[in-house]
């Protein structure tokens, strides 16, 4: 396992950061898995044993329950790893249960560091933008946790370009915390974080931190053109998905990473992944996996070399459209 500094921080976590969104399984969860304590124990010490030392969580992951499960699964390691987890979603029936207001953010950091027992958080993640509350009131009240020491440092999920460069200006002028990273959907089925938000990033020195890197599972090799779907899969049926993609353009992306596996005897899983860890802005990337063999395959991507002809042919078959502004800028610059 190799590792990386998160952002522009000092810590370094590991490539392969494991994602507990598995855990628990209640309500709008259950679909995405259903792992049980006895299970994520087992797991959460197959990824310590293989060097994953970075483990990520939200409360609203099966309503505190992911938290809880991921908690007792370190017990007394829980110094030797980084913990992350996130806050927005609701998490009680109340008018303020929700949402990154100084009220919410305290009572919800309270509630998680108890769910993990633990005393602090390592990377604490707005999981959304609020546009109900100023981003001075939001990045005030994360400051404060800071100075408190319930928390080490502050990151954001799902911004958009302007909300993420916005906040960098506030932490500028106020001295407030800064965002350190931005968690981010990215995979080879989504490249348009290329666009804006990861030139921001290399510009301003945050860590990327990719969630569901598979594409929900697409790229993992078991989706094929012309092929019976896998039963009881995450996208068993199509119509029912929260990750919308042109299917028929991932085939043509599977077989590219299809030929490079074969050649490496690795996976196309193991492929996409280390694409994505081509990218030296991304800090570390999370993966979601049900068992044991899962988990094993992806984390030999931190080791997995690829030749710069093979990266280009992935580049090639994958990258996003060229939108306006960004044809017309590079055009002005081609005899720069």
């Amino acid at each position: 396992m190799k590792y990386r500094f998160l952002g522009a921080s000092g810590i370094k976590v590991s490539e392969i950061c494991f994602g507990t969104m598995t855990f628990g399984g209640t309500g709008y969860w259950k679909n995405i898995g259903t792992t049980n304590q006895n299970e994520a124990n087992e797991l959460v010490n197959l990824a310590i044993e293989n060097g994953i030392n970075f483990f990520d969580t939200a409360d609203i992951y099966s309503n505190g329950l992911a938290e809880e499960i991921l908690g007792k699964a370190l017990g007394t390691r829980r110094q030797s790893v980084v913990i992350a987890t996130k806050v927005f979603g609701r998490m009680g029936k109340g008018p303020n249960d929700i949402g990154l207001s100084r009220h919410h953010l305290f009572e919800a950091c309270n509630a998680s560091l108890k769910r993990l027992n633990t005393d602090y958080i390592d990377l604490y993640q707005v999981h959304n933008f609020d546009p109900c509350t100023p981003l001075e009131e939001t990045l005030n009240a994360m400051t404060d946790l800071v100075r408190l020491g319930k928390v080490r440092y502050i990151g954001c999920s799902n911004f958009t370009g302007w909300q993420l460069m916005k906040a960098i200006a506030i932490s500028e002028k106020y001295n407030f915390a800064k965002f350190i990273t931005l968690q981010a959907y990215y995979s080879l089925m989504a490249r348009e974080l290329e666009l804006e938000l990861i030139p921001l990033c290399i510009d301003q020195k945050i860590g990327v931190l990719p969630w569901s890197p598979l594409a929900g599972g697409f790229l993992t090799g078991k989706y094929r053109r012309n092929k019976p779907r896998p039963i009881d899969a995450r996208r068993s049926n199509p119509e029912n998905q929260f990750l919308k993609f042109d299917e028929e353009r991932g085939y043509d992306i599977i077989e590219v990473l299809d030929k490079i596996a074969i050649s490496h005897n690795a996976t196309v899983s193991q492929v996409a992944l280390r694409f994505l860890l081509e990218q030296k802005i991304v800090s570390s990337i999370i993966i979601g996996v049900r068992n044991k063999e899962h988990l094993l395959d992806n984390i030999k991507s931190s080791d997995l070399e690829l030749s710069n002809e093979e990266i280009q042919s992935i580049d090639e078959i994958s990258k996003p459209p060229r939108l306006y502004p960004y044809w017309m800028q590079e055009f002005v610059q081609r005899d720069r």
